[in-house]
């Protein structure tokens, strides 16, 4: 029986598995710096023209700059008519960005693409000025061309990581943006953010919004004290509920009256944002750093910080292309070195500088040469040599490629690991645990001679894992790879190592070693304080979930770690076993149908009693080693 409960999983499992996919992550980032460059064209100081969109695409390189300028190009368009100034900007700032964005001297001096877009707001605003067609007063000129040097620093640090001062400021200047996106009078998606803002983000974020608003004058009522003053429920030691997410269209009204200054239109667009705000997570405050806790956190975060620069200078590094024309030349040398015709041929230097398009051509032919060579047969032969080393260093090229993303993979996770290990450490007292696991074990041959290997630990911060890793087939085999896979993962986790890092890493590992397909792991997740469970598959066959309500199946068939460094193909599964519910794990030596049928069968019984069905129901197939692990929750006593 199928609650509705498991078609909300389903759905969130396939809406998992659609962000696991690269294809999903290259259109998200297409459509995000489209849609960065649209909204920051719409910006604006007393309905004058900023450039914010330039200071993205000064901050970009490569087809990111692109994808952001044609934003801010059609963003200009809609927003302004024909402007030319605004073209002019996005298109020197585009070249600049091309020409410079990747090169290593933009990466030793931080503040070339900065100077660069100040210098272009600068020289543009002299030249239109010339020509008559810009009167802005000197003072927007300076706030222009600061505004472009300052905001170019702003979204390149943002880039490159996470800092909540960075964000803050990042976030008044989407406000200011925003703001000036109304599709009625009635709503602006600008006082939407702030809305939003002012129930799940920081002060100084909520006041740096206020600001913005003011700024881009769209209405009498001055935003900042709207804003700060609807934040101040979020002080109170109990949690605000219904009145936190009403507090800033009542602050509205307030100001208002106060100020004598009506202005109804903000105000939908205001509480709408509040109220779906106050349903989300409230992101964690900057812990406060004191005595050797604070010099400790400092530290994480420095290393932190090297990790990701490390990490991005990789990422960064071009590819050094292959010189198919050297190894045609190559290939000619050696053809004519022993040509009896050497000294008689006319046609050595031609032969010798043919183009590299010749080695795309697998099965060439005499009369396909662009030359006429009384010994083709040699020159051939050699060409099909070299056609060989081309395929021998691609294949040595598509090697390095796995390497390199396998380190950058580390370097990511341990900088995200550092960061989240310093902001614990200013976390005084953790949440009791409410529950106590029940685990058991079954399997149809002692574990010294099963390959499946199932460890059961305690984690970080109240985590309890059960893992189960099993090596494909048996023999000893089996049983070194999956102690070795198990042994690594309980290492990580057991120092609170993120679970999906840790299986990415084991994945980078099985595909280096060229072990696609040795090992699948199964790993629970379990949470003691709530008894929320995290079901994390890669490879291994659906586990069971057994309550009063019936059988579930949870998790779907996936390929095995190691098929590939950059593609993840784990799937994630949220549960709940506060209800008493039994969740039942097994290996791939029990079929999926047999499985399921044992478990529906088997309601009520005990789990020795469902784990014997469900390895005697294995024993007629063939003799792959079979596990069965039950886990079950009990609330402890106070």
């Amino acid at each position: 029986m199928i609650v509705i409960e498991s078609y909300v999983r389903r759905g969130k499992h396939i809406l998992r598995r659609w962000l696991l996919d690269p294809r999903v992550h290259i259109f998200l980032r297409i459509a995000g710096y489209l849609a960065a460059g649209f909204v920051l064209s719409a910006a604006s100081l007393g309905q004058s023209i900023l450039p914010l969109s330039l200071a993205l695409v000064c901050a970009c390189s490569g087809w990111p700059a692109v994808l952001s300028a044609v934003g801010g190009i059609m963003g200009y368009r809609i927003f302004w008519g024909v402007g030319q100034q605004p073209i002019v900007w996005l298109t020197a700032g585009l070249l600049s960005a091309l020409a410079l964005g990747k090169r290593q001297l933009s990466r030793e001096t931080p503040l070339l693409m900065p100077a660069i877009s100040g210098l272009i707001v600068a020289s543009c605003g002299v030249l239109f000025q010339n020509l008559g067609l810009e009167d802005s007063p000197i003072s927007l000129y300076i706030i222009r061309v600061a505004l472009a040097m300052g905001a170019t620093r702003l979204f390149a640090q943002v880039r490159r990581g996470r800092h909540p001062i960075l964000e803050w400021l990042a976030c008044g200047l989407g406000v200011l943006a925003l703001v000036q996106i109304a599709p009625s009078k009635w709503f602006s998606f600008g006082f939407f953010a702030a809305g939003m803002l002012s129930a799940v983000g920081a002060f100084p974020a909520v006041a740096i919004a206020g600001l913005a608003l003011d700024l881009a004058q769209v209405t009498a009522v001055p935003m900042t004290a709207v804003l700060v003053l609807a934040y101040l429920p979020r002080l109170l030691s109990k949690p605000t509920g219904l009145f936190g997410r009403l507090a800033p269209g009542a602050t509205y009204f307030l100001i208002m009256w106060l100020c004598n200054a009506w202005d109804l239109y903000p105000l939908p667009a205001l509480l709408l944002g509040s109220v779906i705000g106050g349903f989300l997570p409230v992101p964690g405050k900057i812990p406060h750093r004191r005595g050797e806790t604070g010099t400790a956190q400092v530290r994480l975060e420095l290393a932190a910080g090297v990790l990701n620069q490390t990490q991005q200078l990789l990422a960064e590094a071009p590819e050094v292309p292959v010189d198919e024309d050297a190894l045609v030349m190559r290939a000619a040398e050696r053809a004519c070195a022993n040509c009896p015709n050497r000294k008689n041929c006319k046609d050595i230097q031609r032969l010798g500088m043919l183009p590299g398009t010749l080695l795309h051509k697998p099965l060439l032919q005499p009369e396909e040469l662009p030359i006429i060579c009384r010994k083709s047969g040699r020159f051939l032969a050699e060409l099909h040599r070299s056609q060989e080393q081309l395929r021998s260093i691609r294949a040595d090229r598509e090697r390095q490629k796995e390497y390199r993303a396998a380190v950058e993979q580390q370097y990511r996770f341990l900088s995200d690991f550092l960061r989240e290990l310093s902001d614990g450490l200013s976390r005084r007292a953790e949440q009791p645990n409410i529950y106590s696991p029940r685990v058991a074990v079954f399997g149809n041959r002692p574990e010294e001679e099963n390959g499946d290997r199932c460890l059961r630990f305690a984690g970080t911060e109240g985590r309890y894992y059960v893992l189960l890793c099993d090596g494909m087939g048996t023999g000893l085999g089996a049983i070194q790879e999956g102690r070795e896979a198990g042994t690594m993962l309980r290492r990580l986790l057991s120092v609170g190592y993120p679970a999906e890092y840790a299986l990415r890493s084991v994945n980078s590992i099985c595909a280096l070693r060229d072990r696609a397909g040795a090992v699948t792991v199964d790993l629970a997740e379990i949470q003691l304080s709530s008894g929320k469970v995290t079901l994390y598959k890669w490879g291994a066959v659906p586990s069971y979930l057994m309550g009063g309500v019936g059988v579930e199946k949870i998790g779907a068939a996936t390929p095995p770690p190691g098929l590939s460094v950059t593609d993840y193909r784990e799937s994630v599964d949220k549960l709940s076993l506060r209800r008493g519910q039994l969740l039942v794990m097994v290996s791939d030596g029990i079929g999926e149908t047999e499985a399921l049928r044992c478990c529906m069968n088997s309601i009520g019984k005990t789990p020795r009693e469902i784990a014997t069905t469900l390895l005697t129901a294995a024993q007629p197939g063939p003799q792959d080693d079979a596990t069965v692990v039950t886990i079950s929750l009990e609330q402890e006593e106070k």
